[in-house]
């Protein structure tokens, strides 16, 4: 969903399949983009019973329990054992998994599940900004373009909203694409040192830890919340959380990330269709155009000399 620059380590081993990895990671791909894009769509059906950190509580409770079964049929992890690779998981655990969780459902809780989909994927452009910054990576004149135009599609979206509300789950939104580029480039480097599922295991380990202050809310909001709402969790947690996140690592790991970016276009359609056909709502005109604009300054700031 977003391109890094971030070399893979991988231990020595016989020559790959490249054609079966190429279908597996392109498999892989295709799972997390659909699975990311209902998300917004589950979060926004699921907002007005539970509240933000409360329902980022349940959701990576239940990935963090899914991903323990799942790691125990596989037999194991292998932990790091240095401090680097556990500072880097955790890293993205609170940035990624616990803050971006958290501050896109604060976001849906202000504006639509289309809305937020197209602003939090300028992700893309923040993470080469952050590798530019960060790693000393060269500012070229597309990111700088892409950049410019990207703004002018956030400050479309935020020239259409209706009021103050609005405003706020714009701003929430782009704190949450701010969050969600951190921890990408934090996991990336992670990924050099334990394989997708462990990290994406340890990360919701960690994040529901960090959520646990929110329990006792959780639970009284859980009581009479209806059934769908709970559902709504679960899936959150089944779905995109442990599926989808385990599925991207696989594939970052494996591909070359310029590639994958393409992809996270993808999510933002997704996410209005789905937000049209199940919640009966879409973006309003000046979000769909500010989202289009912010997409094709993503685009021009991906391209290469």
């Amino acid at each position: 969903m977003v391109d890094v620059t971030i070399e893979t380590r991988t231990a020595p081993s016989s020559p790959p399949n490249t054609s079966n990895i190429d279908f597996r990671s392109a498999a892989a791909v295709v799972i997390a983009v659909v699975v990311w894009a209902s998300a917004f769509v589950a979060i926004r059906d699921a907002g007005p019973a539970l509240s933000s950190a409360p329902m980022a509580l349940l959701r990576l409770a239940v990935a963090a329990l899914a991903l323990t079964v799942l790691v125990g049929l596989r037999g194991g992890v292998r932990l790091p054992r240095a401090r680097t690779p556990w500072l880097l998981v955790i890293g993205y655990a609170v940035l990624w998994l616990a803050g971006y969780t958290v501050a896109l459902n604060a976001a849906e809780r202000h504006v639509d599940a289309g809305t937020a989909a197209l602003l939090v994927n300028l992700a893309p452009l923040l993470v080469a900004l952050g590798a530019a910054a960060l790693l000393r990576e060269k500012l070229s004149r597309a990111l700088v373009v892409g950049m410019s135009v990207a703004l002018a599609g956030v400050t479309t979206i935020a020239f259409g909203t209706a009021g103050r509300h609005d405003m706020l789950g714009v701003t929430l939104c782009l704190l949450s694409a701010v969050l969600y580029a951190a921890g990408v480039l934090v996991q990336k480097a992670a990924l050099r040192h334990v394989d997708a599922l462990t990290a994406i295991w340890l990360g919701c380990l960690i994040a529901t830890v960090v959520l646990l202050p929110w329990t006792p809310q959780l639970i009284t909001e859980l009581s009479s919340a209806p059934a769908r709402t709970i559902a709504d969790g679960v899936y959150l947690g089944l779905f995109p959380t442990a599926i989808g996140f385990t599925a991207w690592s696989y594939a970052l790991r494996r591909t070359d990330a310029a590639r994958l970016t393409t992809t996270s276009y993808a999510i933002p359609a997704v996410s209005v269709l789905l937000s049209w056909l199940l919640l009966a709502e879409a973006p309003t005109p000046w979000a769909l155009a500010g989202g289009a604009v912010c997409l094709l300054g993503v685009a021009i700031s991906r391209r290469r000399s």
